[in-house]
């Protein structure tokens, strides 16, 4: 069975720095690409970053392209959200989940979710 499981989440002020992690079981990680989506409350989810299973291509929502990054260590079957100079509209419940694209559809496992919260 699938699972991933995020932390790093936590209270921060505008301006700092977060990396969140995802772990994720199975010896086939490498083989599947992974995402991060993103909900605030009372909100729909939002693509945040993708990353293909060999690492060479990355796409980024537009709001988070100049601050965020994602990356995965295939050797730790683990996904990675490095995200910088946070503001207060990236206040959310953060995600992992895998698969590709801008559609939470076309994503099949989703881990329980780490809570982001930037105040002033």
């Amino acid at each position: 069975q699938v699972q991933l499981v995020e932390s790093g989440g936590g209270l921060v002020q505008a301006g700092d720095s977060l990396r969140l992690s995802c772990a994720t079981s199975g010896r086939t990680f490498r083989n599947y690409d992974m995402g991060w989506f993103r909900q605030a409350p009372g909100k729909e989810r939002e693509f945040v970053a993708a990353i293909r299973g060999s690492g060479g291509n990355i796409i980024y929502a537009d709001s988070v392209k100049d601050r965020f990054t994602i990356s995965r260590d295939n050797a730790k079957n683990s996904v990675y959200l490095q995200m910088k100079t946070l503001k207060p509209e990236d206040t959310g419940v953060y995600n992992c989940a895998r698969g590709w694209g801008h559609n939470p559809s076309a994503y099949d496992y989703w881990g329980q979710g780490t809570q982001v919260t930037v105040s002033l």
